[in-house]
């Protein structure tokens, strides 16, 4: 073997064994955690559930970037553009899979741009009338729709509720007329005092309001039922088959990171919700902790992206 060749082999043994060293010390700086909405949101919130037992399973700082805009696109874009080194994490939300569809233009795409880490947790929306509304079922609601195309005002706040009223709509071949408020806040308030009769809220918001009497839950949004309000139906159970709006939050990283960042970043993950003080946390907000694999949070993630694409498509909504 002459010395050009040795001289070869000796440095790609030293590379291949630096950068097996970088892989066995990561981390070793502090990590940025990119939360799309503004601090005391929803999503703030669930990052700075697991943001300590994060920092504790792997040793470094983890730090809470907020960027909040667009409906979570601005913080999406920015976390797309970083180095996928490990040192970027992000929240991603089922926001994110309505993005690829609503928007002509989000600044990111979720599938090429992100490798997924794992699903976190994930939560519920309850369809909840003013109890004036003659209606004290889904079934009854949709008889009473039909009957009155557009007479029943739903009150939506942001991308999901919205599409959770079309989606209800399209399955159940019924019309209501939307209005739009700036928040959950608003548009609870509307349906209590009764200038709406429908909504959308998440289920940890209205459960109060619901036991106070001063609304009535037909039914929650996604495939189970919530831990917080076991007995009120799910939308499939109570007459709409397949319905599924479920809010969820994971954990992703700019594509191109290497499969031992991924691997690192979910065990610490797993660490973080295995924490019987961060499960205590997520039940009391009516969220489930589910973990997943990469790979299948990232089969979750495309089916999200096709399922919202064809309620977005066929409710001819879609924003510049």
């Amino acid at each position: 073997m002459n010395m050009a060749v040795c001289n070869a082999l000796a440095a790609l043994t030293a590379a291949l064994a630096g950068a097996a060293s970088v892989h066995a010390q990561y981390p070793t700086r502090t990590i940025r955690f990119i939360v799309p909405f503004a601090a005391g949101s929803g999503s703030d919130t669930v990052a700075r559930f697991v943001q300590p037992q994060l920092s504790a399973a792997l040793g470094q700082q983890v730090v809470i970037d907020n960027r909040p805009g667009a409906a979570g696109n601005l913080g999406a874009e920015i976390a797309a553009k970083a180095p996928a080194d490990g040192y970027t994490v992000m929240l991603g939300i089922s926001a994110h899979a309505i993005s690829m569809s609503l928007y002509t233009k989000p600044g990111f795409d979720l599938v090429r741009d992100f490798a997924p880490v794992t699903m976190l947790a994930s939560g519920s929306f309850t369809l909840a009338t003013h109890p004036s509304l003659p209606a004290k079922s889904v079934k009854e609601l949709v008889a009473f729709a039909k009957i009155r195309p557009g007479e029943i005002n739903v009150a939506t706040a942001g991308a999901t509720i919205r599409l959770a009223a079309k989606m209800l709509e399209s399955m159940a071949g019924i019309r209501m007329t939307e209005v739009s408020y700036k928040g959950t806040p608003q548009a609870i308030t509307a349906v209590i005092s009764g200038e709406t009769s429908v909504g959308f809220p998440a289920t940890s918001a209205v459960i109060p309001h619901v036991r106070a009497g001063k609304l009535r839950a037909l039914a929650v949004t996604t495939p189970r039922r919530s831990s917080m309000a076991p007995d009120v139906p799910t939308l499939s159970e109570a007459g709409i088959p397949g319905y599924d709006v479920t809010t969820w939050y994971g954990l992703l990283v700019p594509a191109g990171a290497s499969k031992e960042v991924v691997v690192r970043l979910h065990g610490a993950a797993a660490s973080a919700m295995a924490n019987s003080a961060v499960k205590e946390r997520f039940a009391a907000t009516d969220l489930e902790p589910n973990m997943s694999t990469p790979e299948e949070f990232a089969t979750y993630i495309r089916g999200e992206i096709v399922k919202w694409a064809k309620v977005i498509r066929e409710s001819g909504i879609q924003v510049e």
